[in-house]
């Protein structure tokens, strides 16, 4: 039986580009240690075969002691590793795939086309295939099927199935059934996608090893799996993240803001990175959002906290005071029953909260 590990798109030297500059800067440390991390978890569990798909690196030149520590990282991890260069990391000219000094237990795949390298030990081969530029607009496993000659085969390639556009490798289900491997290790979507089994061949997507932003929520991590004699694959996700990425959207109508949040809470969240939408119905005040983010802000590696409460409708009803009070709101009532959308009617909302708040003397935040 082998066991294996399957992993992509770590995006080494992102810019974190929505944190503070100190703390994108710390993030890109961390990503650093987690490959340290990494090596760690494949000898505590006797892993034979380490697959990275892909994105390894989040461009083509990265910082230099950037490579170093990945090829430190992957030198020490007792088993095989190969990798696939996708379309961030892709293999060139000045790449660290050709400038650094591999381990000799990595290979790194640096075709343009399914090459095969053998794991005698293992009874097993690698095919695997390289993105040489960003752009990779024909299918990498397109006319491959692998030999039937009683071994392990397994594929290693950065890609999309059938991809709504032909640029990053659109590799097509009919291939991937056609083509003889026992698993196909897959990188470039971001999401976990469920293992899929295309013919007689297993394929999965892992995502990213840790979130870099809203748009790449959850547990992050890697795949576990192992290979039968027979060829038969197992996958377990582990996740692996320090740092978890969520957005919690709470219904503050009628109730106290901080408490309604704390109640919608998990208990753990001091490492995550959270954005809370308020929503629902609020007095002229809204729901406190900056309190709220300071009272809130040590139980989380980093917060925002955004009020998406609209105005009590009864609070409307003012309009017909004879009033200045009553004149304004009679004036932005009336545009808020003329707006087209919803988006437009929540910008006459936060106009009223402002404006009666200048009214009243009150600080808003």
């Amino acid at each position: 039986m082998i066991r294996f590990l399957h992993g992509a798109d770590f995006h080494l030297d992102s810019a974190f580009g929505a944190l503070p500059a100190q703390r994108a800067a710390e993030r890109r440390r961390e990503s650093r240690e987690l490959l340290f991390r990494l090596a760690d978890y494949v000898n505590g569990h006797d892993i034979d075969l380490v697959l990275l798909a892909g994105d390894l690196f989040d461009s083509a030149s990265p910082f230099r002691e950037t490579g170093e520590q990945l090829a430190a990282a992957l030198g020490q991890m007792r088993a095989r590793v190969f990798v696939a260069p996708g379309n961030h990391d892709w293999y060139g000219p000045g790449s660290p795939w050709e400038t650094e000094t591999w381990p000799e237990n990595v290979t790194v795949f640096r075709e343009r086309a399914m090459t095969a390298a053998e794991v005698p030990e293992l009874d097993l081969v690698v095919h695997g295939a390289a993105f040489t530029g960003p752009d990779q607009p024909e299918s990498l496993l397109a006319g491959f099927t692998a030999p039937a000659d009683g071994k392990v085969h397994i594929g290693l390639l950065h890609g999309e199935l059938d991809g709504a556009e032909d640029r990053y490798d659109p590799i097509r289900r009919e291939e991937v059934s056609a083509s003889g491997l026992a698993y196909l290790a897959l990188g470039h979507v971001h999401k976990r996608m469920e293992p899929l089994t295309l013919g007689r061949t297993v394929c999965a997507w892992p995502g990213c090893l840790e979130g870099r932003g809203f748009d790449e929520l959850g547990e992050k991590g890697f795949y576990e799996g192992t290979i039968s004699d027979s060829g038969e694959v197992s996958l377990a996700f582990v996740p692996f993240a320090r740092h978890r990425y969520e957005i919690l959207e709470v219904d503050v109508t009628g109730k106290d803001p901080r408490t309604a949040v704390e109640a919608a809470l998990p208990p753990d969240t001091a490492g995550d990175l959270y954005r809370i939408l308020l929503t629902g119905e609020t007095a002229e005040g809204g729901a406190g959002a900056a309190a709220l983010r300071e009272a809130l802000a040590d139980r989380f590696d980093t917060l925002e906290v955004r009020d998406r409460t609209r105005m009590a409708e009864d609070l409307w009803q003012r309009a017909g005071e004879d009033s200045l009070r009553g004149l304004f709101l009679r004036e932005l009532l009336a545009r808020r029953e003329a707006a087209e959308d919803e988006a437009a009617r929540a910008e006459i909302d936060l106009a009223a909260r402002f404006g009666l708040a200048a009214l009243d003397h009150r600080d808003l935040g």
